[in-house]
């Protein structure tokens, strides 16, 4: 009778366990305040270490052109159109236009194996005195490091930690800046959605997870650049709330690519397997578009 009555209160506290995380996930977005970044925004890639097609584990360039082709195809999608449902005070919506502005390489591990966020800020203001890159107002600066790199100061690698995104000074003007970690570096953590041995829609593990990863920080970046724009009231930003009760991430309805692999949209000429984003309507849901 006491092994039963455990059981029972094991049930139970999953039951509530489940019901409290889909409040968690299911309660509206708040705004407090602060701006979102309206208009046109550019995308500039800066690959941090190894990533020439001989560094094995640490990069390749079949990554380095898909995530640039996605970023080609991501702007005024309807999925980024989603955003647009978030607002600033004086009715402004975030962007849901990107431009890509191009990428730069910077081989030197100039600020060693493990970047911290002054290192993030350091190497774009090393770029941009050194004119590899435009001091640009309406610019994101997207840092993606090698297999061989470490960022504890960003949370990479750290279990339910979303990818980073953050502001800093250069030149005496606010940078935006969005930090993304090789998933080979934590396959389980940075992304579970697949297997290291694949297959996945465009046959490279570390591409198709940057992918997802970076339209996930994108969207936070817009919709919350300053850290007081809009997330609820347990401090998930928009595309934090699309996952299931276990933590893994919400993608919605799949289809299967001609390699076998799932994916979830299109854009371009790709397939792509993304992270759902919030709408921000009276509804409130997660969703690939508006």
């Amino acid at each position: 009778m006491k092994k039963a009555l455990n059981i029972l209160a094991i049930i139970t506290l999953c039951v509530v366990s489940a019901m409290a995380q889909n409040q968690r996930l299911t309660n509206k977005m708040l705004y407090h305040g602060g701006p979102v970044l309206p208009g046109v925004r550019n995308i500039y890639m800066i690959w941090y270490g190894c990533w020439a097609d001989n560094c094995g584990f640490a990069g390749d360039t079949k990554t380095m052109r898909l995530v640039g082709d996605f970023l080609t195809a991501i702007g005024n999608s309807r999925y980024a159109q989603i955003n647009s449902t978030y607002t600033d005070a004086s009715g402004q919506p975030a962007a849901s236009a990107f431009i890509y502005g191009g990428d730069i390489i910077d081989t030197s591990y100039s600020h060693g194996l493990d970047l911290t966020q002054s290192d993030i800020v350091s190497l774009i203001s090393k770029l941009v005195n050194s004119f590899q890159l435009p001091q640009d107002p309406n610019g994101v600066f997207v840092i993606v490091s090698s297999a061989d790199i470490a960022s504890a100061g960003t949370g990479f690698c750290t279990p339910s930690a979303p990818p980073f995104h953050g502001e800093g000074i250069v030149n005496g003007a606010i940078v935006r800046y969005i930090f993304l970690g090789n998933p080979k570096r934590c396959p389980s953590v940075a992304g579970p959605q697949f297997s290291l041995s694949g297959p996945t829609p465009n046959d490279t593990y570390a591409g198709d997870v940057l992918v997802s990863n970076l339209a996930h920080a994108l969207n936070g970046t817009v919709t919350n650049p300053a850290g007081n724009g809009w997330y609820d009231r347990y401090g998930l930003e928009n595309t934090d709330k699309c996952q299931d009760a276990s933590g893994l991430p919400s993608f919605g309805p799949t289809y299967l690519t001609p390699n076998g692999a799932r994916a979830n949209v299109r854009m371009g000429s790709r397939d792509y397997l993304i992270r759902q984003n919030w709408v921000n309507d009276r509804k409130g849901r997660c969703a690939m578009a508006l």
